[in-house]
């Protein structure tokens, strides 16, 4: 494995948890008042949510839209994180890719300047625009494959030599895209069926799958067709579901319990 996913299973271990929360400052967001409002909400809510969480993973669209404030405050998200908590593996939502020299600007920013442990990759240019990630053996590439939005349909059900495009994605990545094992798939958690045909396909390959809760995922289908046989190779993200919550630690600590009861009895 690379040493993002050593560290990401030693944490799932550790800390008894699949559950990854998204630090994703949405723009209704009532922010308090200080010198950082959006870093004080953030500190606030990995304090309320570290022990229940494998991974954390700021969406960077949030933070950009707020400008250079907005990127200050992330780059303050990370050195907490990595100064408090360097344990739990941080996820970049990025969903980056451009030709080779763009790509590779893109990768140091998120992997050396900010420090971020994996980032999130659209696989649509090809494998040569994601290289300056791929050859990261230290880092994780979590690469767009099936996706939970409404508007899916439109490229990745696509027929491509007989099989649907998602599907030639998936079997990319698996054969042609991992020979540093740091790879990654999204599988949106709203298409258990896709899931369960994902897995047969890569083996034991880790599945970030956002979507459960606010958009519908059902949260034991969606772990009877991901998980792997040792019970391991989902990131379950929540987002809002938690983050929004009246109590961000409890609302963390139910979907935990919630996601290792149903693990127990699969």
């Amino acid at each position: 494995m690379s040493r993002f996913e050593d560290r990401l299973a030693s944490r799932m271990e550790d800390a008894r948890s699949l559950l990854c929360v998204g630090l994703d400052p949405s723009p209704g967001l009532v922010l308090g008042e200080g010198p950082d409002p959006l870093f004080d909400w953030g500190r606030q809510v990995i304090a309320q949510t570290h022990r229940h969480v494998c991974a954390f993973k700021p969406n960077l669209a949030f933070y950009e839209a707020r400008g250079s404030v907005g990127v200050a405050s992330l780059e303050k998200i990370m050195d907490y994180l990595a100064s408090r908590h360097p344990d739990i593996p941080v996820i970049g939502d990025a969903k980056r890719a451009d030709i080779g020299s763009t790509s590779d600007a893109y990768a140091r920013f998120l992997f050396d300047h900010l420090g971020f442990d994996a980032v999130t990759l659209n696989p649509w240019l090809g494998r040569d625009a994601l290289r300056p990630f791929l050859d990261r053996a230290d880092r994780g590439c979590v690469i767009l494959c099936r996706t939970s939005n409404p508007g899916a349909d439109d490229l990745q059900t696509v027929e491509v030599d007989g099989e649907p495009l998602w599907q030639r994605v998936a079997r990319m990545v698996a054969e042609e895209w991992n020979a540093l094992g740091n790879c990654l798939l999204v599988m949106g958690a709203t298409r258990p069926d896709d899931l369960r045909t994902a897995r047969r396909m890569v083996g034991d390959m880790t599945f970030l799958a956002p979507g459960v809760g606010a958009q519908g995922g059902d949260l034991e289908e969606v772990l009877r067709a991901g998980l792997t046989p040792q019970g391991r190779g989902l990131i379950i993200n929540s987002s809002r579901g938690i983050t929004t919550a009246s109590d961000p630690s409890g609302a963390a600590a139910d979907l935990q319990q919630a996601i290792n009861q149903a693990r127990s009895i699969l």
